[in-house]
This record gives C-alpha cells, structure tokens and sequence, in this order.
C-alpha cells in the first residue's frame, strides 16, 4: 500500500512497467474533468474507471483484494474512508481468476481517508474495503486506475 500525494507519485517510478504508464497518463490528463466511464490506457494492463456514488456505512461494504492488479484510488470529489489489510490477514470467501478479484471477509487493519490531492495504491495482496463513509454518507466521483502487475 502507498499513500501519499497525487503530485508525488513519481517517485515510485521504476516499480513496474505498468504503473509507471499509469503514472504518465495521470500526469497528462485532467481525471477531474471526465465523464464517469471506463477508458483505456494499454489495452487490459493499464486502464481508468471514473465512478460516481455515494458512500455507505462500513457494514454494507464490499471486502476485496487482487492477485495480479494494483489499484491507484483517486478522489476526484468528496471524500471517503478505505479500509486496507493484508490479504493473509483475512479469510477469502471466493476468487474469480479471470476477473481477478477476491472478495474477503474479516478485520480492517488500517483506515486511510481518501481526499482530492491524495491517491492509494493499493497492491496485490492488499485487501481493501470501499466506499466507507467518514461520518455520513455523501457523494463521491473517484478515479480507479488498474495496473497490471503480474
């Protein structure tokens, strides 16, 4: 997991391939800007989810990790809590391999609060719990970036 600011993202560079075209892209484009949407960056190892919701109580949140794919959160508005663990920390309800997607159950580790100017990366392996509202529910558009790792 990295947290950090948006406009320092660049010092990871060198991580992987894949992450440092998604750090190029953002670099370049106006996330801000765009519809909600899915977009393409290369093709299925680097590609951008606009999402617009509102945040719900933590009881009705989804438990997630990934085995091949990184997650770079964005919050384009609003804001919201994630909640992050290390996927041999939880129990895995069920994988579906072509969707590379695990959804898990069991305690948070730590709780990051996803704000404009700050991104999470979120790596295979890390659990992650979305949409969780600070206080009260409110609306959300965030950018998802997923980064084929291997």
């Amino acid at each position: 997991m990295i947290y950090t600011e948006i406009s320092s993202i660049g010092r990871y560079r060198g991580i992987g391939e894949y992450l440092d075209k998604a750090f190029d892209y953002l670099a370049t484009h106006a996330l801000k800007d765009m519809e909600a949407g899915h977009y393409e960056i290369d093709g299925k190892m680097v590609y951008l989810n606009v999402l617009e919701y509102e945040t719900i109580a933590e009881e009705g949140a989804f438990f997630e990790a990934h085995g091949k794919y990184a997650d770079i959160q964005i919050a384009l508005e609003g804001e919201e809590l994630v909640g992050v663990s290390e996927l041999a920390r939880v129990t895995v309800k069920t994988f579906d391999e072509e969707a590379d997607l695990y959804e898990v159950e069991g305690p948070v580790e730590h709780y990051i609060k996803l704000i404009p100017g700050k991104v999470l990366i979120v790596m295979p392996g890390d659990a992650h719990k979305l949409k969780l509202a600070p206080k009260q529910p409110s609306k959300v558009k965030k950018a998802v970036v997923k980064v084929y790792i291997g």
